[in-house]
């Protein structure tokens, strides 16, 4: 196996970043071996503190069989912890109404998922990993029911951290994708708050100092009318209203956005079009074709679908991720707990 390190400048920042804050995040999807590696992994370079949620016998019996060091990993088995019935109180009164009783948010906790989120919502734990083994929509929903979003975020959204080698676009071949994950349709003003969030995001995450958001269509500043192009117009036009401090500029055709020359040619005198180091699709479809294309096209790594806009950090995978994705995932959210939204 090729030994594990940061794909490129962007991740070594993020590496080198989650070495020094030490954070806490716990991986609940024990029952798989990718989960075991990348705590291993994790351990291995000093990302943080991995905390494996499951029946400690049965999780330490998989990873000696699978051939895993987990010795010094802490192994957490949510049906024995000695909080639960604090975390079924606080449960139930953060899903009143919802929730019928109080022993309803018992047998919920008896979800790995729901334990560890709760367990972030309470500051035992920083954030999570999920979705080697989950759904998209079951690792979303218990954080969006509990930690939901970040102060001054109307809505959380998706994101793929997209790692292209040998690519000069973007950040040296580094790109958030956002929504690829989430929203499948969302409205001009969703699609200004994923922009902004992005934004947010590409700086406080992954230490890059100039955010660079093109808002993605078939049309370039007028060159073909539609409403699927009117939405992303005004929702580039609302944006730049609530953020005008952001580069954030559209609506461009995807060499636009990428390319300089074409960006000079279809956009001149936009601070964005040629520069662009994050892509909004105007949907999930186009957001979710284009990170599919892009990796196996072109062999990048992408890492997501991410959550952003949440004020604790819970960060999805997708199902066919390597141990070597949930370890770098694992050092994202550890940088994400030191630099909420």
């Amino acid at each position: 196996m090729a030994k594990f390190a940061p794909k490129n400048a962007i991740m070594e920042y993020v590496w080198e970043k989650a070495r020094q804050g030490k954070k806490t995040v716990y991986l609940p999807e024990t029952e798989d071996e990718r989960t075991l590696r990348a705590a291993e992994l994790v351990k291995e370079a000093g990302l943080g503190k991995i905390v494996l949620v499951g029946k400690e016998d049965e999780v330490r019996k998989k990873a000696k069989e699978a051939g895993v060091n987990i010795d010094g990993i802490p192994v957490l088995d949510h049906e024995k912890f000695d909080r639960i019935d604090e975390y079924a109180k606080k449960l139930f009164e953060i899903r009143k109404g919802k929730i019928a009783s109080i022993d309803d948010a018992r047998q919920l906790l008896k979800s790995k998922l729901y334990f560890s989120i709760m367990a972030i919502k309470l500051d035992d734990a920083d954030g999570m990993v999920a979705g080697a083994v989950n759904t998209s929509a079951d690792v979303e929903r218990p954080a969006y029911q509990i930690i939901k979003t970040a102060p001054g975020i109307s809505i959380a959204s998706a994101y793929f951290a997209m790692i292209i080698p040998n690519c000069p676009y973007g950040e040296n071949g580094f790109l958030l994708y956002a929504d690829s994950g989430g929203h499948p349709n969302p409205t001009a003003e969703e699609l200004a708050e994923i922009a902004i969030t992005t934004c947010i995001t590409i700086k406080n995450i992954f230490g890059v100092p100039e955010a660079r958001a093109a808002m993605l269509s078939y049309s370039t500043k007028g060159s073909a009318t539609h409403p699927i192009v009117d939405k992303v117009i005004e929702a580039t036009k609302i944006a730049n209203q609530k953020r005008p401090d952001l580069l954030i500029d559209g609506e461009l055709q995807g060499d636009a956005a990428l390319i300089p020359e074409v960006g000079r040619k279809k956009a001149p005198g936009s601070p964005v079009a040629g520069r662009a180091n994050i892509l909004i699709f105007p949907d999930l479809n186009a957001g979710n074709i284009a990170y599919k294309l892009t990796e196996r096209l072109a062999g990048a790594e992408a890492y997501g679908p991410l959550l952003q806009g949440l004020a604790k950090p819970v960060n999805d995978l997708s199902r066919g991720c390597k141990a070597e994705d949930i370890a770098n995932v694992s050092a994202i959210v550890a940088v994400q707990a030191m630099n909420p939204y």
